[in-house]
Order: structure tokens, then sequence, then C-alpha cells
């Protein structure tokens, strides 16, 4: 729980979205081909998370998907 607790805060929104451009540039400028491509495309996935303020790991313990009921009903500021 407290791994998902940090997710949701602000400064998980903010490793969340700097974790999928890390995985994003990694893949387009560093590995390339179709690795590159694909780690590019898994990068999205955080980048998106952060940016719109959800967590796919959250239901699966039975918390909301989106960030600010989970913060609410997890009490993260």
């Amino acid at each position: 729980m407290p791994l998902l607790k940090f997710l949701g805060s602000q400064p998980g929104r903010v490793t969340r979205a700097l974790a999928g451009l890390a995985l994003i540039g990694t893949g387009l400028f560093a590995i390339r081909g179709t690795g590159g491509m694909v780690l590019a495309g898994v990068g999205l996935l955080p980048l998106a998370a952060g940016v719109f303020d959800f967590c796919l790991l959250a239901p699966l313990f039975g918390m909301p998907f989106l960030g600010p009921k989970f913060r609410q009903i997890a009490g993260v500021r």
C-alpha cells in the first residue's frame, strides 16, 4: 500500500510521467528498431498515467482507478 500511496501523490505522478518520457526517449534514440518502438509504446502508459492522473495498479488492490478518488479514499495529499 505505501507504493500505491506514493504513486497517487503529486511526486508519484511526476515520477510516472518522467519514467514514461525516459522510456520513450530510450526507445526512440538509444535502442531504435522494432524493440525501441515497442519500448517507446510501453513508455506511453506511465506518461499518460502521470499526466491524466490515473493509476493502473489501484484497481488490483480494490482502490479507485482515478487519482482524485484514490487520494480521497487512501488519504493521500
